[in-house]
């Protein structure tokens, strides 16, 4: 009995080892696939109807809270009101020009990273609202960022100047955090509407990075770095740095730093740039006394109040899922060629490339009331 249970083992174990390194290989190989070539369409829009969700949350609530009777009142009343509102927009639409619609918000959620990768999905949604949307139209932003790289957040704050070069109103709602990369994309709106305690500000610009040239020293390995232009490399992380190109790096950082000052005057003329360039962050009625924000509210505030007189739509990309992601071994394939390809980690260029020039970041530390 124990030979045949210790077999038995045996055989499970080499059946699960067999899974697992088909699992491994269909994972590279989907990963190769994928990299190999790209579909034309990685995604699609899906739009959703706000008002029909909230109809949805305060039904299903009335009808928890509510005894049946009155529930049955509501049901009814509701479906009165529905009639009452249809037959009203019917007759508006046949007063109107054939090409005019009740008031259109399309609402866009954009939670940023340190680099702004979300810009993809981003320009997508941009491009299908801008597709549909007319004059009297409003696309309704929020925005959660505490910055990142200098040309990430720069392509979405372009992302979300082609609304306002197209004449619809762009209003940005920010419920936490639009700070440096965050602000400059927020700068863009015509009405910045803030929650009591959003983090507003930090128009600075920050890079930093270690230097291991006296730890080589010391264990006597050499690095050599060899460039063509004075300032093709200013400071690096295994070289020795020089005062000169401390000097230059400085300058760029400073250059930066006034090309930000200078898209947040164009986009908000009001403000005091000066007093508000410094890297300092406001909290909510802070920052609108600075005039960083026009109004102070929540995000939920602002839409339901906008749903009064105007129909209200989410609008999201959503990212067509890689085989890897359906299966459940999303970022396998790299983690595996990281793995089986040190040679590649060890090469000082390929960490060079990974440390950004220069980040809009806002470093938050925790905060407690």
């Amino acid at each position: 009995m124990p030979e045949a249970l210790t077999e038995y083992l045996l055989f499970f174990a080499k059946l699960i080892t067999l899974l697992v390194g088909l699992l491994i290989a269909l994972g590279l190989f989907a990963s190769s696939a994928q990299r190999s070539r790209r579909s034309v369409s990685e995604g699609h829009i899906e739009v959703k109807p706000l008002k029909r969700h909230w109809d949805d949350m305060e039904a299903h609530l009335r009808s928890t809270v509510s005894d049946k009777r009155a529930f049955k009142a509501w049901t009814k009343q509701e479906k009165q009101a529905e009639k009452q509102r249809h037959k009203q927009s019917k007759q508006h639409r046949r007063s109107q020009d054939a090409n005019t619609h009740r008031k259109r918000v399309y609402v866009v959620h954009f939670d940023g990273d340190l680099q702004a990768s979300q810009v993809s999905a981003l320009r997508e949604e941009i491009t299908a609202i801008l597709s549909v949307a007319e004059a009297q139209d409003e696309v309704v932003v929020c925005l959660e960022s505490g910055g990142g790289v200098v040309h990430g957040y720069g392509l979405a704050a372009s992302q979300l100047d082609r609304i306002r070069k197209r004449d619809i109103t762009l209003t940005i709602c920010v419920d936490k955090v639009a700070a440096s990369g965050g602000y400059m994309m927020a700068c863009i709106a015509e009405r910045i509407v803030a929650a009591p305690f959003a983090i507003l500000g930090s128009i600075g610009v920050v890079a930093q990075l270690p230097n291991f040239h006296r730890a080589l020293q010391k264990h006597d390995i050499d690095f050599e770095l060899h460039t063509a232009g004075d300032y093709k490399r200013t400071l690096t992380l295994f070289g020795e740095n020089t005062e000169q190109g401390r000097r230059k790096f400085v300058e760029e950082l400073n250059d930066i730093h006034d090309l930000f000052k200078e898209f947040v005057q164009e986009h908000r003329a009001a403000v005091d740039i000066d007093r508000i360039a410094t890297g300092e962050v406001w909290y909510g009625r802070r920052a609108m006394d600075v005039g960083l924000a026009d109004e102070i509210a929540t995000s939920d505030e602002y839409l339901l109040r906008q749903g009064s007189d105007a129909d209200l739509f989410s609008v999201q990309f959503v990212e067509k899922k890689s085989i890897q992601q359906r299966l459940g071994f999303a970022g396998l394939g790299g983690k595996l060629r990281r793995a089986f390809a040190p040679a590649a980690l060890s090469n000082p260029e390929h960490l060079q490339r990974q440390v950004p020039l220069a980040e809009i970041h806002h470093e938050q530390r925790d905060r407690y009331l």
